[in-house]
């Protein structure tokens, strides 16, 4: 919805009540599913809009091509640089992709722009490939080059807090993320630093994430007896798919 008054880059969520347009105060909410942590494909992208920390799934299906040319859809997110994080993946990391349909989206109807969603995407793509599912109960994000290097994005603090509101207990995020967030005064100012709560795991090449997700440990702080526990009763652990790798 436009504003006359405030900054440009910001967005407001409003929903249809039957008293009329009201605020939706917790948006990041409204753009999660249920996080049950065993479908493969899926991970929680922490992304700013404006100023704003957001939430968002992103979903990813990569299955065998049936034609000559492999099929590449996407949703909410930039095509091109879906079609990087692809080259990235298979000539730094020997994920074979190319006959390989892939379908991305971006769920609750929103439009990611900026590069931060790198991260994500890339862990949802080879999520998807392996059979392997993520941890539902962390977040992901960081900027991929063409190296295959992970660089840190800005307002790292703000996600990261974001997400520990939210209930998340882990962070995935580029080394040069994993400092002490900045708590803030009553008057919303930078005030002191303070650890984040959230078990934080640093990427500094996407080759990292693939050998972490093909192991079945991407997304999840070390384990804990309590955890091993939920995880059988659960079932979270999926069995990788054979031969999606060089």
């Amino acid at each position: 919805m436009p504003s006359a008054v405030g900054a440009t880059d910001e967005i407001g969520v409003f929903e249809m009540s039957g008293a009329g347009l009201r605020e939706v105060a917790n948006p990041s909410e409204l753009f999660l599913g249920e996080r049950d942590g065993r479908s493969p494909g899926i991970a929680v992208f922490a992304g700013m809009e404006g100023s704003r920390p957001l939430l968002v799934e992103i979903q990813a299906l990569v299955a065998p091509t049936a034609l000559g040319t492999a099929r590449r859809a996407v949703v909410g997110w930039d095509g091109s640089r879906l079609s990087m994080i692809l080259a990235v993946l298979e000539a730094h990391c020997g994920v074979r992709l190319s006959t390989h349909d892939v379908y991305l989206n971006v769920a609750g109807g929103l439009r990611i722009q900026e590069p931060a969603a790198d991260l994500a995407v890339a862990a949802a793509l080879v999520s998807s490939i392996s059979g392997v599912a993520l941890a539902a109960e962390t977040v992901w994000f960081g900027e991929v080059g063409l190296s295959g290097a992970v660089r840190p994005v800005a307002r790292g603090d703000a996600r990261l807090k974001e997400a520990e509101r939210l209930g998340f207990r882990s962070a995935v995020v580029p080394k040069g993320n994993t400092g002490e967030t900045t708590a803030r005064d009553g008057d919303g100012k930078p005030g002191k630093t303070a650890p984040s709560a959230l078990d934080l795991g640093e990427i500094e090449v996407l080759a990292d994430l693939v050998a972490r997700i093909a192991a079945g440990s991407a997304g999840r702080p070390p384990a804990r007896p309590r955890d091993v526990e939920e995880r059988g009763r659960a079932g979270r652990e999926t069995r990788p798919a054979s031969g999606w790798m060089s």
